[in-house]
């Protein structure tokens, strides 16, 4: 056998990804085609459009930032409602440095760039269900999942862009997005811990659905994350 064919474990880490990432497919494909021809209503270019989702690559975000385009905010408000959106992902890398941290700046930097909800939900549990990956395992299955997710991203935006006009309002195509949530924390809510936290960032932002774009949010993710970390302290102390 020539070592062109071995199968090392990073590339068994890859194609592992690759196969656990491939569902989310079902959800990139309308998810984006969704915001190309929400951004082409907005009035932004392709030229525009393409660059905001490439750079960006994250659909939240995106989708808060176009939203208030179509609302005329201010710049100032447009930044801050795409940066309040997208400041989960601080979380994400944060939890991701004992897994990754090791790695080379190469590998790390783009990670970050494709550190979004799909990669990192299904990397993490990954990592969780198999602690005696390595470093570079890691990074392989992270890449992995990200394949067949990215370029399709960018592909069908281009699409929802071009077609623009031509997707009925039938379709709603706006419903993807709270299922596809809901699709990645369920499996996540594993102990008392993550069932409160949930439930508290539910009634928090219910509550504070008010408030200027993504305000709520944040306060909501800060108030489950002392939740959850309340719950597992009592926890730890009462099997002591």
């Amino acid at each position: 056998m020539t070592t062109s064919t071995v199968k090392t474990p990073a590339k068994s880490a890859y194609w592992a990804g690759v196969r656990d990432g491939a569902p989310f497919v079902l959800i990139a494909v309308p998810f984006a085609t969704l915001f190309g021809v929400i951004a082409t209503d907005a009035g932004l270019t392709l030229a525009q459009a393409m660059g905001f989702t490439i750079l960006v690559i994250a659909g939240a975000a995106q989708f808060a930032a176009v939203q208030m385009m179509v609302e005329d905010a201010s710049i100032a408000f447009v930044l801050l409602a795409a940066l309040a959106v997208n400041l989960r992902m601080a979380m994400y890398s944060a939890s991701l440095v004992p897994y990754l941290g090791a790695a080379p700046l190469w590998k790390r930097a783009c990670v970050s760039y494709l550190n979004f909800d799909q990669t990192y939900i299904t990397s993490v549990a990954r990592y969780e269900a198999r602690p005696e990956m390595s470093v570079s395992e890691r990074v392989s299955y992270f890449m992995g999942v990200a394949t067949p997710i990215t370029p399709l991203w960018f592909t069908m935006t281009f699409v929802g862009i071009v077609a623009g006009q031509a997707i009925p309002d039938a379709w709603a195509l706006d419903f993807i997005m709270p299922i596809m949530f809901l699709a990645m924390v369920s499996p996540m809510l594993k102990s008392l811990a993550h069932v409160a936290a949930a439930a508290m960032s539910v009634a928090v932002a219910l509550a504070l659905v008010d408030l200027p774009a993504g305000t709520g949010l944040l306060v909501a993710a800060g108030a489950a994350m002392l939740t959850g970390a309340l719950v597992e302290t009592w926890m730890e102390r009462r099997a002591r």
